[in-house]
């Protein structure tokens, strides 16, 4: 069952297109990796699936409601998690997840409860009253990350979750992340970190605003007689350069 259906979506902001006729889906339960360089259109895409921003045109569909109708009811289903701007520095562990926890509409009794088996499954028990500024920044992120599936949303968007954060920690958040999967969560996760999509179930590779490939990383991996990932991006990367994508 396809959670998320993107069928030529185009954003232009003037002149400038910053997607260019998109077409894919994302499959319910899946982890889906929207890769590419700085620039590509990840974060424009995210923004318009998360009902932040209105696409130029194009069918779009997430968790069977309308973009251009149903933003609101888009936002109940969804969690988002963003590299730059996840958690407020000046409030507590504890703060924090009770403020998005209500921000979420849950019932207090029922956040209370679900903050300690949080707290005791992040091993933060004893920093829950310190400021987030004041922890360091992979707690930071694992925490963020834990707050954007609190609600148990039906999808989970991740825009760089990873970035500026240690190898080791990279790792066990994407352990995280593989655990909110076997809960039912579906994951949309960008990175231009392109060892992290051997991690996911599929990837769209994107270069300049549009679509270079979209398969698992075994089968571009074999497609473009690829070792790694790396690689994949690369050479897509030269091609669309050398004007062979269009």
């Amino acid at each position: 069952m396809d959670i998320i259906r993107v069928k030529d979506l185009v954003k232009k902001f003037g002149s400038f297109v910053a997607n260019d006729h998109l077409t894919f889906h994302v499959e319910e339960g899946e982890i889906f990796g929207f890769l590419g360089a700085n620039g590509a259109g990840k974060t424009t895409v995210m923004r318009i699936l998360c009902g932040l921003s209105a696409p130029t045109s194009g069918e779009i569909m997430v968790a069977g409601y309308n973009v251009y109708k149903e933003r609101e009811k888009i936002k109940q289903n969804i969690g988002y998690m963003s590299q730059k701007f996840s958690l407020y520095e000046d409030l507590t562990v504890s703060e924090n997840i009770r403020l998005y926890a209500g921000i979420y509409g849950m019932r207090k009794k029922e956040i209370l409860n679900r903050e300690d088996e949080l707290l005791e499954r992040l091993k933060m028990e004893e920093i829950k009253n310190k400021f987030i500024r004041d922890i360091p920044l992979g707690w930071r992120q694992k925490l963020a990350f834990s707050v954007a599936i609190f609600h148990q949303p039906r999808i989970v968007f991740l825009d760089e979750p990873t970035g500026g954060v240690d190898p080791i920690t990279r790792r066990q958040f994407w352990e995280m992340i593989h655990e909110a999967t076997k809960e039912g969560i579906t994951v949309f996760v960008t990175t231009h970190y392109m060892d992290e999509a051997e991690y996911c179930d599929r990837v769209t590779i994107m270069v300049d605003g549009r679509i270079a490939d979209l398969d698992t990383p075994r089968k571009l991996k074999e497609k473009y007689n690829a070792k790694n990932m790396n690689e994949v991006f690369l050479k897509l990367a030269r091609k669309a350069k050398n004007g062979d994508d269009k």
